[in-house]
């Protein structure tokens, strides 16, 4: 490198290098601004979550009434045999399990540019969260109709157990319909080109949504259910 040449990217010293340095729109870490901005909206979910979960768990332990067994509560029978408890419950947590596994294949295909594998992963994603609020209707559906259960009460024992259930897994039921959503909008714009020449790095920005809606449903399921 020439002595001109390295003169012109020499720092200036003193205040009018660090005025140069703060005015320049450096980055220490280079993190695309979707990316950056989805971690910042899982954070502040995260604190949600973690405040009904913690919630949950002061009710649990304050209640003067025992709280409903779970085992029995979720318990489902097919064709007449002995009902198998939390079988739905185990169903639900492996098909949004499945759906992390589809989803990372995805983000893999994405960033090797296969659109046809990418598109199709993304969709087989969202068929499975499709199912896993499928299936979490029906759960609600039992419960209200054939067991009785209401936000105000229930005839198990502690009646706040209806209003956090429906509290809790309503609200990670309403993330994981989002994301289908936002899954199959993702999908619809890759197929249609719009992320050619910009890249595939949206696929990764919507796979970190999904795998933490699939991480607060492990920790629902093991503080409501198995606890």
């Amino acid at each position: 490198m020439s002595e001109a040449a390295a003169t012109s990217v020499a720092p200036a010293d003193g205040v009018s290098g660090l005025v140069d340095d703060w005015t320049a729109d450096k980055q220490a870490y280079h993190v695309p601004w979707g990316k950056a901005m989805m971690w910042i909206f899982l954070v502040s979910d995260t604190f949600i979550f973690t405040c009904f979960l913690t919630g949950y768990l002061n009710v649990r332990m304050t209640t003067t009434q025992p709280w409903p067994p779970q085992s029995d509560i979720f318990a489902l029978s097919f064709g007449g045999s002995e009902p198998i408890p939390l079988i739905l419950i185990a169903i639900m947590t492996f098909v949004l399990i499945t759906s992390s596994g589809t989803m990372a294949l995805a983000v893999n295909y994405g960033y090797r540019r296969d659109k046809t594998k990418t598109i199709w992963l993304i969709i087989a994603t969202a068929l499975f969260g499709a199912t896993f609020v499928g299936m979490q209707a029906f759960e609600w559906t039992k419960l209200i109709v054939d067991e009785g259960v209401r936000p105000w009460g229930n005839p198990f024992g502690a009646p706040q157990f209806g209003s956090v259930f429906f509290m809790v897994t309503g609200f990670h039921g309403l993330h994981v319909s989002a994301g289908v959503i936002y899954l199959l909008w993702v999908a619809r714009r890759i197929w249609a080109g719009y992320y050619d020449k910009k890249g595939f790095e949206i696929v990764e920005i919507a796979g970190l949504y999904w795998h933490f809606v699939d991480l607060v449903w492990v920790f629902i399921f093991a503080f409501f259910y198995l606890l």
